[in-house]
């Protein structure tokens, strides 16, 4: 199965840029790849895919966004098993500190994460969509 989940919460649209960025850089890598808000996954989704990717703007005190997003992470993050997870969002303000302590609480998790994060300041930027569509197509290999 190469199917990877891009599931993801965006508060001005950046994130979601983002997202669909990865799925279209894991589609032409030849995967198969689904854009799913968070609103829309669940840990019952987990069994249809192989990789996951969560996005997550940087919230308030550089954290995640707590009423939609970090409830389905939080429900997911212990049965995720050996997928391969992928971390990216978007900031507004300070440097990017919210996906520096995701990811440490991913790796002190026990979370498989398959490459380094991908963030933009504000709106992706040439250089951030194609770090995006690069994480879709790692994704689409190590799936």
């Amino acid at each position: 199965m190469n199917k990877i989940a891009v599931v993801y919460w965006s508060g001005t649209g950046n994130t979601e840029t983002m997202a669909n960025l990865i799925a279209e850089g894991a589609k032409a890598a030849g995967a198969e790849a689904e854009v799913i808000p968070v609103v829309k996954f669940s840990a019952e989704r987990l069994s249809e895919f192989a990789a996951i990717a969560f996005g997550c703007p940087s919230m308030g005190a550089e954290e995640l966004e707590d009423t939609e997003f970090l409830p389905m992470f939080e429900s997911v993050k212990d049965v995720l098993g050996n997928k391969p997870v992928a971390l990216f969002g978007s900031y507004g303000w300070g440097s990017g500190e919210w996906m520096d302590t995701w990811k440490a609480e991913c790796e002190t998790a026990g979370i498989q994460l398959a490459a380094e994060p991908v963030i933009a300041n504000e709106t992706p930027d040439d250089a951030a969509s194609q770090a995006c569509r690069d994480l879709g197509q790692h994704l689409a290999k190590v799936a």
